[in-house]
């Protein structure tokens, strides 16, 4: 077995048991799967349909690629990498760069603009699509970042779900990757040559606060090579007794109220 083949099959593993852990497959499933360009939707097409040729139940998918406009975006890359590889597809153009530009203020990043533009846009390919699900490629350094990001600059323990029904409730967005590494997709990729687009439009701005806590992970990761793998952890070991969300605590019968040792008496 080559190296390309040991990536694949320790991908294939932490997919199928995110989906497994999360239900994030079904009977008769119809997926869209969301493809960038990037090495992650790639990689998240390819396991997909391995784990469909060999799935125990039956699910279809669709692969889908969204040109929003940004200069030079050669859509025919994709479209040519999704004829090779022989799966469903349909191509889509919306011009969300011009409306990200006018609502995202001068200095500001345009990355969560972007990103919900783009989300709309697909949850409602879905729907014309017969689509019950959409397949984000998210993986576990973003489930990390993302906590991280929410604690330090939102004051909130959060981080993407890796199942969630849209506010509409017309789609269930699922995010197979949750367990697999960055570094591991990164190296099946280029194994597997896949025709990357880069998107340029957000990666060139400066201070992103994305790329400092990445950043930060690196250098952890480098005197800890355990702190990744712990952070993903965590997220599923939570304590909620351990922390300070009152609400939470009484929802889970823990607390009984404001303690009345803290009361002050008023006069």
């Amino acid at each position: 077995m080559n190296e390309t083949e040991r990536l694949e099959r320790r991908l294939l593993k932490d997919t199928a048991c995110a989906i497994q852990d999360f239900e994030l497959v079904e009977e008769g499933d119809k997926i869209l799967v969301a493809v960038s360009g990037g090495k992650d939707s790639y990689t998240l097409l390819h396991l997909l349909s391995r784990l469909r040729e060999r799935a125990p139940i039956g699910f279809d998918l669709v692969a889908v690629n969204l040109d929003q406009g940004h200069p030079g975006f050669p859509a025919h890359v994709v479209e040519e990498h999704f004829k090779k590889v022989g799966v469903p597809y349909r191509m889509l153009r919306q011009d969300t760069l011009t409306i990200v530009k006018r609502i995202v203020p001068e200095g500001g990043t345009y990355c969560s603009a972007c990103s919900r533009l783009r989300r709309g846009i697909l949850y409602n390919a879905a729907v014309e699509m017969g689509c019950n699900k959409i397949a984000l490629g998210h993986h576990r350094d973003d489930l990390i970042e993302t906590l991280l990001l929410s604690a330090l600059y939102a004051g909130r323990l959060a981080t993407m779900p890796v199942k969630l029904r849209s506010d509409d409730g017309r789609n269930v967005v699922i995010r197979p990757l949750a367990y697999a590494a960055e570094e591991e997709i990164a190296a099946f990729s280029e194994a597997m040559g896949f025709p990357i687009v880069p998107c340029d439009l957000c990666g060139s701005q400066p201070n992103l606060q994305r790329k400092r806590v990445k950043a930060l992970l690196a250098g952890l990761q480098a005197e800890h090579p355990a702190v990744k793998g712990n952070l993903l952890t965590a997220l599923s070991k939570v304590v909620p007794s351990h922390l300070l969300d009152r609400d939470l605590q009484r929802r889970l019968g823990e607390t009984t109220g404001r303690d009345p040792w803290f009361e002050v008496e008023a006069g």
